[in-house]
């Protein structure tokens, strides 16, 4: 497919800056029940998330290094606390301001380049469409180039695909080799690949998006 072909560090970073783009338009039009409702992120609302999504461009290795150390070296009890301190101190409004000012920001990961760039704000971007059962903003060959790079990952999101075959529905993209063999939408994919959404939940939503 081609969209599983578009790995230059250009391609990787338009399609991140369609994906901010994307996200910070429907954060901006979202009600203020939904900014407040829960995320797929545990503990998390929706606007804990689009906090989260702009700390890239807004925290200092400084600020990390010392809320890491207040967190005793735990990577998500600090992310937690950032993104709750910058969401009281910032607000919707301010929010939503870095998101938009930041579309073409060119942060990537330590060691997950342009890919784990595009690879955050998709996941987390489908952290908040699939919780508040909105259409993906990514289109399937966006998520199949993240889909791949998660493939190796399962580990470390704690999933255990023993015994199944993802198969996209809609791009060409499969996880897994066993011998049950799942035919689901590439973003169901990647939230079961990120421990988002076990199978069985996956299977079911998917079934419930085709009625």
């Amino acid at each position: 497919m081609p969209g599983l072909q578009v790995k230059s560090p250009a391609a990787l970073m338009a399609h991140t800056r369609a994906q901010r783009t994307a996200m910070a338009q429907l954060l901006t039009d979202l009600t203020e029940t939904q900014w407040q409702s829960p995320s797929l992120c545990r503990g998390w609302t929706v606007g804990h998330v689009a906090a989260h999504l702009t700390m890239p461009f807004r925290v200092t290795a400084t600020r990390l290094g010392r809320e890491l150390l207040r967190a005793r070296c735990t990577v998500d009890r600090a992310l937690d606390r950032i993104a709750r301190e910058d969401l009281a101190e910032l607000g919707r409004e301010g929010v939503l301001a870095s998101l938009w000012a930041n579309i073409d920001h060119a942060w990537t990961p330590p060691g997950g380049g342009p890919v784990g760039s595009l690879a955050h704000d998709v996941i987390h971007g489908l952290d908040i469409t699939d919780a508040l059962g909105l259409p993906p903003v990514s289109p399937p060959e966006r998520v199949a180039v993240v889909v791949e790079e998660s493939r190796d990952r399962l580990a470390r999101f704690g999933v255990d695909l023993a015994g199944y075959r993802l198969e996209a529905s809609d791009v060409d993209v499969t996880v897994g080799q066993g011998g049950t063999r799942c035919l689901l939408p590439a973003a169901q994919i990647l939230l079961v690949c990120t421990g988002r959404r076990s199978v069985a939940e996956a299977v079911a939503r998917a079934r419930h998006e085709s009625v």
